[in-house]
């Protein structure tokens, strides 16, 4: 239905448009022709009057016509002189008009009924001559019928090609409504694939493709995520009921101080998972960089001004927490951050003085399931999902220490 009515509306426009134009051109050609006859029916009278003042002479000052001439002129040329006429035969229909034409003495043009008179002084005599209108009327009415004619063919062939022209269009928007119909929510890989696109319909195509490639990555990095929980969260569980089976079998008690720690693990892995699912749903905010920081409880803190980052304090801690369990689990000896405020970002630069990462470890630092020491290898995945989700930007630097730069958007 939404199709038909857009069809509808571009046909529509398009014989509108084409009505105007159409409307306009035979207005104006109608005009045009007018203003030609007008002008070809008085040079006519023109040529008529000086034709019948060749035969008109004056001798010892009398008025006289030429013998021979015939009575051609008769019924369309009449001679006045002195206020009378002289030659020429009177309709009772123009009578009137040619004795006042003929008695007025100088050039004159006049149109009654479908008559058009033309008055020329010669010799001191004045010549009236007629034009008979009718075949020119004759004409523009047929010329005016034949525009309208001509004109109405024109708009509906125009509405006839447009609505062809739309319609061969839209058979890549129908297909791709019958291909997306055709798909279950379990075809995630199907994609239009129309090919180079013709017209700006393919081009939809190919941004809907684009569109289906995103989604499916999201759908794939939503898997990843759930493998990364269930890769976290199964290790502490297994030495926790490993611990109680051993502790059951033997008749000891669990270890406590074990028992703590895996359980802080699980706890710290929900926690950033949390934080990853919940980075998603924050609005705009901001918060006071250093209050942010100090909340960490980083053993050494550079921050050469006061700024505010535009992500909330929750965030910031998401981010920079799994950073700092990294970094004081390689460090040596010491461990801390520094900020850099550089236009509209500011940096935070993590820093240890362990082994650092290879030039050749900075991507794969980031993927899940890595780890350089005892670590778990979800810690620096689960800040990169945060980072992105966030809009922010998070890099290892190979500098021969433990680098790490998270780049916030300044407030």
């Amino acid at each position: 239905m939404g199709l038909t009515g857009f069809r509808g509306r571009i046909v529509s426009l398009a014989v509108l448009t084409a009505t105007l134009v159409v409307a306009v051109l035979v207005i104006l050609s109608h005009v045009l022709l007018s203003r030609a006859t007008e002008a070809d029916t008085r040079t006519l009278a023109r040529t008529r009057a000086e034709a019948v003042a060749a035969t008109v002479e004056e001798v010892n000052g009398k008025i006289r016509l030429v013998e021979g001439t015939g009575d051609a002129f008769d019924t369309v040329a009449w001679v006045y002189a002195d206020g009378r006429l002289v030659d020429g035969v009177l309709h009772p229909t123009t009578a009137a008009i040619v004795d006042r034409l003929g008695k007025t003495g100088r050039n004159q043009f006049v149109t009654t009924g479908r008559s058009l008179l033309y008055a020329e002084p010669v010799h001191g005599a004045t010549v009236v001559v007629t034009v008979d209108l009718t075949p020119y009327e004759s004409s523009e009415q047929r010329s005016l019928l034949m525009s309208l004619v001509l004109g109405a063919l024109a708009i509906v062939v125009s509405g006839g090609v447009t609505y062809l022209g739309v319609s061969r269009a839209l058979r890549v928007v129908h297909r791709m409504s019958a291909l997306a119909d055709e798909w279950g929510d379990h075809d995630p890989d199907r994609r239009f694939g129309l090919g180079p696109p013709r017209d700006e319909f393919g081009e939809l195509a190919q941004t809907f493709d684009r569109l289906l490639d995103r989604v499916s990555d999201t759908i794939a990095d939503e898997r990843r995520l759930t493998d990364e929980i269930a890769h976290e969260l199964r290790t502490p569980l297994t030495v926790l009921r490993g611990e109680a089976q051993l502790a059951e079998l033997s008749g000891d008690q669990v270890d406590p101080q074990l028992v703590l720690a895996e359980t802080d693990r699980l706890s710290n892995a929900a926690g950033t998972i949390l934080d990853a699912a919940r980075s998603r749903m924050y609005g705009e905010a901001s918060c006071r960089l250093s209050a942010a920081l100090r909340q960490l409880g980083a053993a050494q803190l550079d921050q050469p001004e006061e700024v505010e980052v535009a992500v909330p304090a929750d965030v910031v801690a998401a981010v920079l927490t799994p950073l700092l369990d990294n970094a004081t689990r390689h460090a040596r000896t010491t461990v801390s951050l520094q900020v850099e405020a550089s236009g509209k970002s500011v940096f935070v630069h993590v820093l240890d003085d362990g082994p650092g990462f290879e030039p050749d470890e900075l991507e794969s630092a980031f993927a899940p399931g890595h780890s350089g020491s005892d670590g778990h290898g979800l810690g620096l995945a689960v800040v990169r999902r945060i980072a992105a989700a966030t809009g922010l930007g998070v890099r290892a630097v190979a500098d021969g220490r433990g680098h790490v730069e998270v780049r916030f958007p300044r407030a």
